[in-house]
């Protein structure tokens, strides 16, 4: 299940905080609960993701991003992730997320979030991500404008333009091998 009073209480504490620039970065704060762990005693790699999309909301909210989804009737959607697992989060482990975004094209916005146990990354991330109305993808410079941001792209990381360029060379669709 969706930790739904987890979302709340991210909502409400990123409403709270200061307003950021699109470029500026949000950090949470949370545990790792029993009910985030697998059958190993660790937080379960699904929930980790869970607790990485809290922290996206967060950051959404602290740059106007849901506001203008609800005035807009946009969604948000992730359209790609590599994700990092490097150390893991053990029960009742406090841990903090770090999201920004670190570069957008004509379509995506790219966003990088770690989690941290202490000075020790724990976990890394980077999302491809789109907002959409009901014709598709929303043009990155509306979404902008919406938020009252005019500004070109900072250029991405080199890490993050390989991780790009080899996604472009992935097949879609996948081909089909008739095992399905």
């Amino acid at each position: 299940m969706y930790p739904m009073v987890r979302l709340v209480k991210e909502v409400v504490k990123a409403r709270r905080m200061p307003p950021l620039h699109v470029l500026g970065t949000h950090v949470s704060h949370h545990r790792c609960w029993p009910q985030d762990i697998d059958y190993f005693f660790e937080m379960n790699n699904g929930r980790i993701l869970t607790i990485l999309d809290l922290g996206r909301t967060g950051l959404a909210q602290r740059v106007g991003l849901l506001r203008a989804l609800r005035e807009n009737g946009w969604g948000l959607t992730i359209a790609g992730s590599s994700v990092r697992y490097r150390k893991r989060i053990r029960p009742f482990v406090k841990f903090r997320t770090v999201s920004k975004a670190v570069g957008w094209s004509h379509r995506f916005f790219y966003l990088e979030q770690t989690i941290w146990i202490g000075e020790e990354c724990a976990v890394q991330a980077l999302y491809r991500s789109a907002v959409t109305d009901r014709n598709g993808i929303v043009d990155p410079g509306r979404v902008f404008a919406a938020v009252g941001m005019d500004q070109p792209s900072p250029d991405k990381p080199a890490w993050v333009q390989a991780w790009i360029d080899a996604d472009n060379t992935r097949p879609w669709p996948p081909e089909d091998d008739g095992t399905a």
